[in-house]
């Protein structure tokens, strides 16, 4: 891929990767980019990971607090266990969810159209 520029006269590759950490730029770029496929999927694809993650963090959050409420009633032993159990999950998901930000900015750096896992593929249809 040549190094083209994006709607907002940055280089493509720069572009797309800064859409990993700032979703608000990729959102922008979905709506401006219509020419640049490269820039396009990896908006969609940044947007869908950060959604993604944040939806799972909700859901075990939730889940971890009714499981932990409902057991700590029967035994408080066991709630703390289950609140102590959905920490270390809310962390593995936190470490997944930046290393897949990190993973998709060095590849997008890199001019690679890298799909991450599940996401990817509805990026990719969805860029298209």
């Amino acid at each position: 891929m040549e190094n083209q520029k994006s709607a907002i006269g940055l280089d493509a590759n720069l572009t797309a990767a800064i859409g990993y950490p700032v979703g608000l730029l990729a959102l922008i770029m979905i709506f401006m980019e219509k020419d640049n496929k490269f820039i396009r999927f990896h908006a969609i694809q940044s947007l869908i990971w950060g959604v993604a993650c944040g939806v799972l963090f909700f859901v075990v959050i939730i889940i971890g607090m009714i499981l932990g409420g409902v057991l700590a009633m029967a035994s408080p032993t066991l709630g703390t266990l289950v609140w102590g159990l959905t920490g270390l999950l809310y962390l593995v998901l936190i470490l997944g969810c930046l290393g897949g930000v990190v993973m998709g900015a060095v590849k997008a750096y890199g001019n690679e159209m890298y799909k991450l896992p599940v996401v990817g593929n509805f990026a990719e249809k969805w860029s298209a």
